[in-house]
């Protein structure tokens, strides 16, 4: 059993309005060295399975067909063991396999 923790972000490319409208109300609070502000959606997931690679592949399979959109968003997830260990790190703006760290 794994954890996934997965964020999903604009592409840099594409127009965050909500990102600006933050922006802007942080500089209308004074928070003037505040900037560049891009929002995006952060997703925990229940992994059940026992093999790290099947884990990371089935992340990597439900962002690609469902959690983002990939016209117009990027994804990049990690996945935790149970103790809570990382264990694999995958990031849409890389090729392949997710790159895991043993089990």
């Amino acid at each position: 059993m794994f954890k996934a923790r997965i964020e999903v972000t604009l592409k840099k490319k594409i127009l965050d309005p909500q990102g600006k409208a933050i922006e802007s109300s942080l500089r209308n609070l004074s928070f003037t060295k505040l900037g560049n502000v891009r929002t995006g959606k952060n997703i925990d997931i229940s992994v059940d399975e026992s093999d790290v690679q099947r884990a990371a592949g089935l992340v990597q399979s439900a962002c690609t067909k469902l959690l983002a959109n990939p016209v117009t968003e990027e994804y990049e997830f990690e996945l935790f063991d149970e103790a809570g260990s990382s264990v694999a790190k995958f990031s849409s703006q890389q090729a392949g396999i997710p790159k895991t760290g043993g089990r």
